[in-house]
Order: structure tokens, then C-alpha cells, then sequence
């Protein structure tokens, strides 16, 4: 993975609430086996016509939003089905965070595997981010803070584990390996096999 360094970037406004992962990327894509091209299919029903081709007044086809590195969604992001397709999507997009006022516990959780940080802000800073929305936002993981255009400083919650592996830019099985000395001498010392039946 990529290591997750401060940016700063315009955001996409997206201001529709319990958008849900079947939107994020439909169904029927799943049976798609590489991990590649998720990106083209994101936001799919919404983004393109049943031909194919991109409806012009969907804010992903306009050029300056295949540049943004931030989704400003509304509240509720991310329910429904667990997939792990979705943060693919958004990540392969070019999405790195998502501002909401709440995200499903599971795309959550799949979101920060795949180093997308999902950013739970206050309805206050949700309104106000919406009515800066053609301007930029500073994101830096490491203070846990965001700066608004204007100066204005939020903080922000993340689990501790998935910050240092998103930090590091390894995931799960990642940061065991970065142990495996560690692992080694512990395996070196203990009883080489357990009598898992001994009362």
C-alpha cells in the first residue's frame, strides 16, 4: 500500500444521504475476479447511461473531479452490503478520504484495509466543508486534523492500528512480517509442540 502523506485537494460534493455500497458499485460486477478497473466502474448507474456512455451533468465525468482526492458525501456512507469492491472503486477513482456524519461500521472497516480514510466530521463541519465545497482541504493523518479553506481546524477520530499501517503503508500482514525477528525468537523459545489433549 501506499504510504498516506498530508494533502491537500478539492473536494467532490456528493450531497446525498445512506448512499449505499450496491451504489457505490453494483452487484453485478462482483463476479469480476482482477483487481484492476474498479475505478471506471464506480457510481456505475449513476455515472453512465444504459449505453455507456457518461451523462455529462454527473459531477465524476467533469475533468476537475478525476482530480479530487476527497469525497464530500452526505450522511450515512457506505451502508449495506459488505464489499470490499467499494474501496476499491473509490481508492482506484482516486479518492484517498470521505467526509460524512456517520459511515456503515463494515465499509469502515474495509475502507481503512485499503488505506481510504473515512472522515467522521460534526453536522457543523459537514454544512460548512458543503459551502466551501469549490475550495480546498488540508488532510493530514498523522495530527488527525483537517484545515479548511478559511483556516478553520477540525480533528478527527481514527483506530490507532489502522493509522500506523496506513502511515507505514503496509496492511494487516504487512506489519506482521515488519516483525518477523520478533516472531522468530519467540517461536525459537517456546515448546515446540502443544499437547492440545494433556487434561
Amino acid at each position: 500500500m501506499e504510504k498516506f502523506v498530508p494533502f491537500e485537494s478539492r473536494m467532490v460534493p456528493m450531497p446525498i444521504d445512506n448512499i449505499d455500497t450496491d451504489q457505490v458499485i453494483p452487484a453485478r460486477f462482483l463476479k469480476k475476479t482482477d483487481m484492476e478497473g474498479w475505478g471506471e466502474l464506480l457510481f456505475n448507474d449513476w455515472r453512465y447511461e444504459t449505453d455507456g456512455t457518461p451523462k455529462p451533468d454527473f459531477i465524476l465525468n467533469h475533468d476537475w473531479a478525476k482530480q479530487a482526492k476527497i469525497l464530500l458525501a452526505g450522511d450515512n456512507f457506505g451502508c449495506g452490503s459488505s464489499r470490499e469492491h467499494a474501496p476499491w472503486a473509490l481508492t482506484q477513482f482516486g479518492f484517498r478520504a470521505i467526509f460524512s456524519t456517520s459511515f456503515a461500521d463494515i465499509f469502515k472497516s474495509n475502507a481503512l484495509k485499503n488505506s481510504l480514510l473515512p472522515i467522521v466530521v460534526s453536522s457543523d463541519v459537514h454544512k460548512k466543508l458543503f459551502s466551501m465545497s469549490d475550495s480546498s482541504v488540508h488532510i493530514d493523518l498523522a495530527t488527525q486534523t483537517v484545515t479548511l479553506a478559511d483556516g478553520t481546524k477540525a480533528e478527527f477520530q481514527v483506530d490507532s492500528f489502522a493509522k500506523q499501517c496506513m502511515l507505514e503503508g503496509v496492511d494487516e500482514l504487512g506489519f506482521i512480517l515488519k516483525h518477523d525477528d520478533a516472531i522468530k525468537a519467540y517461536e525459537a523459545t517456546r515448546t515446540s509442540t502443544l499437547n492440545t489433549l494433556a487434561g
